[in-house]
């Protein structure tokens, strides 16, 4: 089961974290993997690292440094890896960064370098693996190819100290979810995890007590648990799983539903434009003085 002999494997922001684990699976389940990562001290140690381990259990692998949000860079990347190993199959977009604030005290590069590098990180190298599945579909050649975007639980919750994270992570849903209806009527998947692990994001600040390693026993948060999804996600048995979104950590796997419309109300007046006050006699039982808003933001149940 789960046997990527012989395919090839990009994984962005590969040298440590969620990264490092999902490249290491994709290894040892015998994919060719292409490390990406940025060319910055102890960014690109921790690639080679990553190189060598997967050397040293006897894989391939080889590191190309570039911004995952630059075009150019991306370009690179992908030309490399049909350079190396003549064929691209599986796309894992997993870089990124945190910059919080909250959205009355965040810059506007704050903002803007967490959407860059979450979002359009995800975007360029999406545009260019599906590009490329599709020019090799149309030509009539055989393709497999398996598109893993990472988001978060921000995206569905909000994330009152993250507005510029929650609002990327929530784009890569989007994102994802167009280009798996799009690509699998050439046999391409697209899905997404929102993993809960302790990465480089996650170590400071007021998320770093919330994913601390225990003492003693399992270590739920540890990113190794969220690699085996990743590995199934790529692997030939999980071909007819597309547009899904699951949230992975521990030992389990939610999958999450789509949303949907709830309670609808009809305007009493019949096919009109409503009032301002036909709006407030329609809704006031919904919303009445025991509604409570709905302000669920991120928490973690027990195991």
């Amino acid at each position: 089961m789960g046997d990527l002999s012989g395919k090839v494997a990009i994984v962005t922001g590969a040298g440590r974290g969620l990264g490092r684990e999902e490249a290491m699976q994709l290894a040892r389940q015998g994919a060719r993997v292409v490390i990406n990562d940025i060319k910055l001290p102890g960014a690109e140690e921790a690639a080679q690292a990553t190189v060598a381990d997967i050397k040293a259990e006897g894989g391939e692998a080889i590191v190309v440094f570039g911004d995952c949000a630059d075009s150019a860079d991306s370009d690179n990347l992908f030309k490399t890896a049909l350079d190396t190993y003549g064929d691209i199959n599986i796309m894992v977009n997993n870089a990124g960064f945190c910059r919080d604030k909250t959205i009355f005290g965040m810059s506007d590069e704050e903002f803007d370098s967490v959407v860059r590098v979450h979002l359009r990180g995800h975007f360029v190298n999406m545009r260019n693996a599906s590009k490329y599945w599709r020019e090799k579909a149309k030509a009539g050649e055989e393709v497999y190819g398996r598109l893993i975007s990472t988001s978060s639980e921000a995206a569905i919750f909000g994330s009152a100290g993250q507005p510029n994270y929650a609002a990327a992570k929530a784009g890569i849903v989007a994102m994802t979810m167009g280009a798996a209806q799009l690509m699998i009527k050439y046999g391409i998947t697209c899905n997404v995890i929102m993993p809960r692990a302790r990465t480089d994001m996650t170590n400071t600040g007021a998320t770093a007590a919330m994913f601390a390693a225990p003492e003693d026993g399992f270590d739920a948060f540890n990113p190794e648990n969220v690699a085996p999804l990743v590995g199934y996600l790529a692997s030939p048995e999980a071909g007819n799983i597309a547009g899904e979104v699951f949230v992975v950590w521990g030992g389990r796997v939610n999958i999450v539903q789509r949303p949907s419309l709830d309670v609808f109300y009809d305007n009493p007046e019949g096919a009109k434009k409503w009032s301002v006050d036909g709006l407030h006699d329609s809704l006031s039982d919904y919303f009445n003085a025991e509604h409570t808003p709905v302000l669920d933001g991120f928490s973690v149940p027990p195991q």
